[in-house]
């Protein structure tokens, strides 16, 4: 959470909107953003953070563990058509990476705004080279591209 707030005017400037829910309540929300989360970003967390006590929007993204009553941390990103296009569920010892969310984020606006004319491959980075599919692509990848190492 400290680290999208850390970029969260570069996520704005993407116009990516934060949305976070927890099944804590929303007074957890409110001391943990005060006592911890705003000593590691100046100013907290510039979002409000949802309370999902019940599990229910955990359970429909699959997140959500009956058994413990928590949701597993979990990085969704929705279209502007509210089309899931990429997940992430991570269990808590292993954090999730900013930079290849926003990474992503610029893949899947580029491809977007191309109307599906660019794909961008593995390790894409912006203003690196895009694919572009089609019948004369298939079968020839290897000739106009190579992965990074």
């Amino acid at each position: 959470m400290a680290a999208v707030a850390a970029r969260y005017q570069e996520l704005r400037d993407l116009d990516v909107n934060i949305i976070s829910v927890s099944v804590d309540s929303q007074f957890t929300h409110k001391v943990w953003d005060e006592q911890e989360l705003s000593k590691m970003v100046e100013g907290g967390i510039p979002w409000k953070m949802a309370s999902d006590g019940a599990g229910h929007v955990g359970k429909v993204y699959g997140v959500y563990d009956e058994d413990a009553g928590v949701e597993m941390r979990g990085r969704f990103l929705i279209d502007p058509d509210g089309v899931i296009q990429a997940m992430e569920v991570m269990t808590p010892p292993v954090g999730r990476n900013i930079d290849e969310a926003i990474r992503q984020i610029k893949a899947f606006q580029l491809v977007r705004e191309t109307g599906g004319k660019e794909a961008t491959p593995a390790g894409w980075t912006p203003g690196g080279q895009t694919l572009k599919p089609g019948p004369d692509l298939v079968g020839n990848v290897w000739k106009v591209w190579k992965p990074a190492k």
